[in-house]
């Protein structure tokens, strides 16, 4: 009998497996774009354009001077705390040739989720841009951080545009704060050192650690997927083939991909690797929130692609300059991070008569799993899975279920994580003994094998991509003293497909919504606050004092906010 997944990368073009014999790290693929594409133009940003051969010369000045003048060794951990700006790749990849362990960092994050993550990880080293340090003073003598580097939104681009980006934002925006800090280390001050010293090429294998990538898992702390050099540099390798179907690879050196989702968040890291083996342009938007800036962004580029989600695609239809745009180069949209509703593609397919082609993937697989591929895109499914993947589903006692049965994915490949970050022990409920990864999404694979998300197993909320989890709501709101007890589920949205809604049991009625909203808003990420909150007298318990999400989510009156 036919193997349906087999068949269906058959169909599309799409080999069975990969062949990594050119490779052993991600650095190797990294090193092999630079020479291969030199003159070509790389990442691009607010006007500036780095080619592969600026990129390499200057993520190895970065290397160099971690390397002679800093005490960090190969193997250390150095947070990246970096909107998408041109100094994001360029200390990502001068970090990892030097040996270090990237952990990618939210630049939004509140004090206490940059203190969980820069302690739990062991971080010794943080880059950071100017705007977002306020809180540093506040979170650093908490941490192993010794050495800060510091970076201005203009730094990478030339004079005298460079004075005048970082002049504006610094003295007439305003947004630049004033922070107390000893030490700190400027990164243009940083590179010009680097480049005095020669930089020694670290040998970076399969199983070498690349990046902590955080994330809840399937639980509410946040742990750190281990993603190894060999991860990595699979799912790049899995995921451009998908993107070869849409037309991007070596002969078409032209082509530009947008990509306005974080690169700190790991379907845009991965996308950014994507194009460097393919040899193609990736344009960053540094605050896609700017709808405004955004759209005249897109003016001046001639895009081929882009990567984005749901809710970004709506809001982009929404503008009323979007649609002015010209698309005719415009190819393929890809759409992750969160499910596609079928009215945002139909609406970006009427105003850009482009396709938007669903992925699917998750942290602890690098992310990417399955992907549509070009010419052949099922609407309502996330598409074929990648090459040298397995898939299955299973059910609750972890039988492997027919295909068309609905039953929770799971996924085994190269891709798939080393594990989380001194968690051995969430890892194996994650990673069972046959080394299929549980998903905890609920999913069919269909006879022509493509793989359709049902639904997911676990509490997690799905805000504009983004996972926010029940447990750390819940601990933030209950330490509130007016707060007995509370519960978070997720509810329906129009604009970020999920938001938070929490039910809380009050000490007395003169706690009100407001002040909820208020104190979640001082201790959590803007996406992760409670766009709704019910006080009722008592929540669902089971017998053993469990509360009930699952009786919340039942339709029952507002008391009250």
């Amino acid at each position: 009998m036919t193997d349906p997944i087999r068949l269906a990368r058959e169909r599309a073009g799409v080999p069975d497996t990969i062949d990594v014999a050119d490779c052993r790290s991600l650095l190797d693929a990294f090193n092999q774009a630079c020479r291969r594409y030199h003159d070509r133009p790389a990442f691009t940003c607010m006007g500036r354009t780095l080619d592969y051969a600026e990129l390499d010369r200057l993520s190895a000045d970065f290397a160099a001077w971690l390397q002679h003048d800093t005490a960090l060794q190969p193997g250390d951990r150095i947070a990246v705390q970096l909107p998408n700006l041109l100094q994001y790749p360029v200390v990502v990849f001068g970090a990892l040739r030097a040996g270090m362990v990237v952990v990618n960092t939210n630049p939004l994050y509140t004090e206490r989720e940059m203190r969980h993550q820069f302690r739990d990880s062991g971080a010794k080293a943080l880059v950071i841009l100017a705007n977002m340090a306020d809180k540093l003073p506040a979170v650093l003598p908490d941490t192993d951080i010794g050495l800060v580097v510091m970076t201005e939104v203009g730094d990478l681009h030339p004079a005298p545009k460079r004075w005048l980006i970082n002049a504006v934002l610094r003295y007439v925006k305003k947004m630049v704060p004033k922070v107390d800090l000893r030490g700190v280390v400027p990164l243009r001050q940083a590179l010009a050192s680097g480049r005095q010293h020669a930089f020694t090429p670290f040998v970076a294998h399969a199983d070498t650690l690349a990046v902590l990538q955080y994330t809840g898992g399937t639980t509410g702390v946040s742990k750190g997927a281990m993603l190894s050099h060999g991860n990595l540099l699979a799912n790049t390798l899995q995921a451009a083939e998908l993107f070869k179907t849409y037309g991007f690879h070596p002969d078409k050196p032209g082509e530009a991909l947008v990509e306005p989702l974080p690169l700190y968040h790991i379907y845009a890291f991965i996308v950014g690797m994507i194009m460097l083996v393919t040899g193609n342009q990736t344009v960053l938007i540094a605050n896609p929130r700017d709808i405004d800036a955004f759209v005249r962004e897109l003016r001046k580029t001639r895009i081929a692609g882009i990567c984005g989600l749901n809710t970004l695609f709506v809001a982009l239809c929404r503008h009323p300059d979007f649609a002015k745009l010209d698309f005719s180069q415009l190819r393929v949209t890809v759409s992750g991070g969160m499910a596609l509703t079928r009215a945002a593609a139909d609406r970006w397919h009427e105003v850009t008569g482009c396709e938007i082609y669903e992925a699917y993937g998750l942290t602890e697989a690098s992310p990417v799993v399955a992907v549509n591929p070009g010419g052949r895109n099922q609407l309502g499914t996330v598409g074929i899975v990648v090459p040298s993947t397995e898939v299955c589903t299973q059910d609750a006692e972890g039988r492997e279920l027919p295909m068309g049965e609905a039953g929770e994915l799971c996924v085994r490949g190269p891709q798939v994580m080393q594990g989380y970050w001194q968690r051995p022990e969430e890892t194996a409920k994650v990673i069972d003994a046959r080394g299929w990864l549980h998903t905890g999404d609920v999913a069919v694979i269909q006879d022509d094998g493509y793989v359709r998300i049902v639904d997911r197993m676990k509490d997690m909320i799905l805000v504009s991509g983004f996972n926010v989890y029940p447990n750390e709501i819940e601990d933030v709101i209950s330490m509130h003293p007016d707060v007995i007890e509370c519960a978070a589920i997720a509810v329906p949205d129009e604009h970020s497909g999920e938001a938070v809604k929490v039910f809380v049991v009050r000490k007395h009625e003169g706690l009100t919504a407001d002040s909820v909203r208020a104190w979640a808003k001082e201790r959590l990420t803007a996406y992760k606050v409670p766009k709704h909150i019910e006080f009722r007298d008592i929540l669902p318990k089971s017998n053993v004092g469990k509360i009930l999400r699952r009786e919340l989510r039942a339709p029952a009156p507002v008391q009250a906010g």
